[in-house]
């Protein structure tokens, strides 16, 4: 088999990549309608080029009713007039080009917008498109089978033309695509030629995992004391998962060898699914977004969070280290538009650690072996939105969650808690670029305020700080970019039962480098591996304290890289 843009090879231009996530919303508005916009993020790309990173990618621009914010897409070949137009995209992507980077979209094809032509359409039982959909009858007068929404509710909503019900994972606006029909596939892959190309480098694809599903639609066991069935196993990594992206590969990305770079989202992958999905010669995709570690602080659900445990995360983390060393490649995140800032989640965003804690964490996930992939703000140590009311949110997940709580009885006062420190609202914030009073990000009224540390917190003093969050990820970056042991090296994890800190060695050729994280606020003395007392510091987030009695002495929140070559 020809793996085509699935590289196995150690050169794949995107194993030394470093990818940017852009949110359009809320990154720049040229126009002062107070929403992010195409335009406003070619006048910012100068930003990304000095920061270094590869590549793009972009949150859905799509027309859209923006019930989820841009994934419930009306029409896949244009964009959202809110963004700009074609032309205004040409624009982005040859700017973009022209400065040596390249740019990947988002894929959202597991879904649509009810209010995309193919799916009105399908509203007509005697449509053909009306098997484009998961559309069934109803079951004792009610939804066909017990399943529960991602975003609270029931994943069936009954049409009152038909008296059908059509399925939908998310929202009501969002009904899934049926794969198994031929033509969706098709209409699918030939959006994705359009889009490559104008010129377009590769894919982001949300929850692509879910795309096949058990046609049976059988009912999922009950857990807890909720009245929605567990379906997952009907749809997470389906039966026909791995045809469906084989063939995808082959109509489209084969087209292109060498140029693309393709991400699948997929809630709930293990480590073994993951090893079949990035195989090279298997030719599906080149990494998958797994979200293991990121539901490590969760309790009983996601809004319901709980502290994390040092040694979880290092259990987590190194194990798809080791089960992709010799097949795949892993992707590598804190923080994304649907995840809460992580110097907020895992560091401390108070004025005394927040740079501290933000380029330690920088430095222990930059140092994995994958593809790190930094989420806007994320450089400057943007952090949690301050959320006091329900009135101070606007994404549908933490509306339907609180709505759901409050009919089951919770009072507000125990579910806010959970809301303030999860919701997707905390990374939907402006980009914080200067101290004025909408922080750069627009002349209007933001869609979402500003957060008010934005007089401290900002661009323009990161980048008058040799010393900032930005800088250290300018430096992060280049190191992947010159160091090989950084992209190739093998990854051995030391001290795993430590709950303190975070430490590793990469190691490739005659290069070795240790890595070591302190995650906490206090000063931590640790027992390392002898031979790195006299070992070159090759980056660190500040001051160290000197050993002590042969053992490292680590300052609050500090981070250190070593090199040792034989």
């Amino acid at each position: 088999m020809t793996p085509g843009t699935v590289t196995g090879k150690d050169d794949a231009w995107w194993r030394s990549a470093v990818v940017y996530q852009i949110y359009p919303r809320s990154f720049a508005d040229s126009d002062g309608d107070g929403i992010g916009d195409l335009d406003g993020i070619t006048s910012r790309l100068d930003h990304l080029a000095e920061l270094g990173v590869d590549v793009l990618w972009l949150s859905p621009v799509y027309p859209s009713p923006q019930d989820d914010n841009g994934y419930d897409i009306s029409d896949y070949q244009d964009i959202d007039p809110v963004f700009g137009d074609l032309a205004a995209f040409d624009r982005l992507l040859a700017a973009v080009h022209g400065r040596g980077m390249r740019l990947i979209m988002d894929l959202v094809v597991n879904h649509t917008s009810d209010e995309h032509p193919w799916f009105r359409e399908s509203r007509d039982p005697g449509s053909p498109k009306r098997d484009w959909y998961w559309w069934r009858p109803p079951r004792d007068g009610r939804e066909p089978n017990n399943w529960g929404s991602f975003f609270s509710g029931p994943a069936w909503t009954r049409d009152p033309a038909s008296g059908a019900y059509y399925l939908h994972l998310f929202s009501p606006k969002q009904p899934d695509l049926n794969w198994e029909n031929p033509e969706v596939r098709e209409a699918v892959y030939a959006m994705m030629r359009w889009w490559l190309e104008r010129g377009v480098d590769g894919f982001r694809m949300d929850v692509i995992n879910l795309v096949s599903k058990d046609p049976a639609l059988p009912d999922g066991v009950l857990r807890g004391d909720g009245p929605y069935g567990d379906g997952s196993p009907s749809y997470v990594c389906g039966p026909r998962i791995h045809e469906y992206l084989r063939e995808m590969h082959r109509e489209v990305m084969a087209r292109y060898p060498g140029r693309l770079l393709t991400v699948g989202e997929m809630p709930g992958v293990t480590v073994e699914q993951a090893r079949l999905f990035t195989d090279p010669y298997r030719a599906e995709l080149d990494m998958v977004f797994q979200f293991e570690h990121v539901g490590l602080d969760h309790g009983a659900h996601k809004f319901d969070p709980r502290p994390l445990r040092l040694t979880e995360l290092k259990a987590s983390l190194g194990r798809w280290q080791t089960g992709l060393a010799d097949v795949g490649w892993n992707s590598l995140y804190w923080n994304n538009h649907d995840q809460p800032r992580v110097v907020s989640r895992f560091g401390d965003d108070g004025p005394r650690h927040r740079t501290r804690s933000a380029t330690m964490l920088a430095t222990v996930l930059h140092l994995h072996r994958g593809t790190p992939y930094v989420y806007q703000g994320e450089e400057l140590g943007m952090a949690n939105a301050p959320l006091r009311t329900i009135e101070d949110f606007r994404d549908i997940e933490s509306l339907n969650h609180y709505a759901q709580a409050l009919r089951a009885g919770a009072a507000p006062e125990d579910v806010l808690p959970g809301l303030r420190a999860m919701g997707r609202d905390n990374a939907r914030t402006p980009m914080q670029w200067d101290a004025s009073p909408q922080a750069g990000f627009t002349t209007g009224i933001p869609w979402l305020p500003v957060n008010p540390d934005h007089i401290e917190v900002n661009a323009a003093a990161a980048y008058a700080d040799p010393g900032s969050v930005f800088h250290h990820y300018r430096r992060l970056i280049a190191l992947r970019h010159s160091e090989p042991a950084v992209v190739h090296g093998d990854f051995t994890m030391l001290l795993p039962d430590d709950e303190r800190v975070y430490a590793f060695t990469r190691h490739h050729g005659g290069t070795t480098l240790l890595v070591v994280g302190n995650f906490t606020g206090d000063t931590v003395t640790v027992d390392l591996p002898g031979g790195w007392e006299d070992a070159e510091l090759l980056l660190g987030n500040g001051p160290s304290v000197p050993a002590e009695d042969g053992r490292t002495v680590l300052a609050p929140w500090e981070a250190r890289v070593h090199r040792r070559i034989e």
